[in-house]
């Protein structure tokens, strides 16, 4: 199935295209200006996983499903890409590239690690489907309601941005999401591994991406690095965009 996507920049000779996996609850609007701040260097494009932004809805929600659709949508785009993914979008990116590594050039991985993580995110799902949306009248509407059972400002405009103000509805499958939830917090068994450059860049005060985790990592991807970025946690590209968008250039270059 191929992705609705957000394009940026121009195709340049010589440089593959950079391909931007968002994590659970977002979009390809998320990324908007940190893909545009990369385009002036290759051709950026951005996608909505499936049950998310303005891509079809399914039933599932795997990470092969994910891994699928990446490989479709890459195969309409032509060539090989740098693909870089951000939690979910991450372990997305991470299947793309050990089932498909022919259409990986080289893989970025955002706070995430190949593993099963005990944290459910349903809550969430639960605080979006109690907004009453007959009484939304703008977006500060839903933060406010969203303000009841969240505390984390940043986290109510997040969520805030997938509402769909026209429809009134929410652009995210939350039925499906809330009951592939075990799917998403665990990682595909897999046998095999992407011998190419993987970068795997965390937030220095995230805990998702521990030492204990690098004897997996190393398995599935020998070429992997491993990068920080001082200051952030598991938003490290919405908490520091600049200092994200340094280590990225830096590293593709």
């Amino acid at each position: 199935m191929i992705l609705n996507c957000t394009k940026h920049g121009q195709e340049e000779r010589g440089k593959p295209g950079l391909l931007i996996v968002h994590g659970l609850y977002g979009s390809a609007r998320n990324w908007g200006v940190v893909a545009k701040r990369l385009s002036d260097a290759r051709h950026v494009v951005a996608v909505d996983v499936r049950n998310h932004g303005s891509s079809p809805w399914f039933e599932t929600h795997s990470y092969h499903d994910m891994a699928d659709d990446l490989a479709d949508s890459i195969t309409s785009l032509g060539g090989s890409w740098d693909v870089l993914g951000h939690s979910m979008g991450g372990k997305a990116a991470m299947v793309l590239a050990l089932t498909s590594p022919e259409l990986v050039n080289r893989l970025m991985v955002a706070d995430i690690a190949p593993v099963k993580y005990g944290h459910s995110q349903i809550q969430h799902i639960n605080s979006m489907k109690g907004v009453d949306v007959s009484l939304v009248k703008n977006r500060s509407d839903v933060a406010n309601q969203l303000s009841g059972t969240i505390d984390d400002m940043s986290l109510i405009s997040f969520f805030a941005q997938s509402f769909d103000m026209r429809e009134k509805v929410w652009r995210l499958n939350l039925d499906t999401l809330a009951r592939e939830m075990p799917k998403i917090l665990d990682f595909p068994y897999l046998e095999t591994e992407y011998s190419k450059p993987a970068l795997f860049l965390s937030g220095a005060n995230s805990d998702y991406v521990k030492r204990e985790h690098r004897e997996i990592i190393r398995r599935l991807f020998p070429a992997s690095q491993f990068a920080k970025i001082p200051g952030t946690g598991h938003w490290l590209h919405s908490e520091k965009p600049r200092e994200f968008e340094a280590a990225i250039r830096v590293w593709l270059g």
